[in-house]
């Protein structure tokens, strides 16, 4: 059963950070490029960051490029997303995404609140 948990989500400060984290089972997670998406309220989902399968290639919205650095770890089937100096405009739930060809599957979503 394909299955991608995100974890890591909560209230954080502007200017802080967090760092999100989304387990993968079920399939072959090292096909896959992964990308992490945010969707505020009213709104349709974006994509933030994207990492290519073996982890070579990144890639940021321009919104959180320097603030934002997306990893992945092949060898525990895990992607990060590290959120630094956050902004309140970050607040929103973000999901994680894997897709290869035909394959698209996503997490459940943790949600974020950058506010003081």
């Amino acid at each position: 059963q394909v299955k991608l948990e995100e974890s890591g989500g909560g209230l954080v400060q502007p200017g802080g950070s967090l760092r999100l984290l989304c387990r993968a089972s079920g399939f072959t997670f090292s096909n896959f490029m992964m990308n992490w998406y945010r969707q505020f309220p009213g709104k349709e989902r974006e994509l933030v960051a994207s990492i290519r399968a073996d982890g070579e290639w990144t890639n940021y919205a321009e919104s959180v490029k320097g603030r934002f650095t997306i990893s992945r770890d092949n060898t525990i089937d895990t992607v990060y997303l590290q959120m630094n100096n956050t902004e309140p405009e970050d607040t929103g739930l973000y999901f994680c995404n894997a897709k290869w060809w035909i394959s698209d599957h996503w997490g459940q979503g943790t949600q974020v609140v950058v506010s003081s």
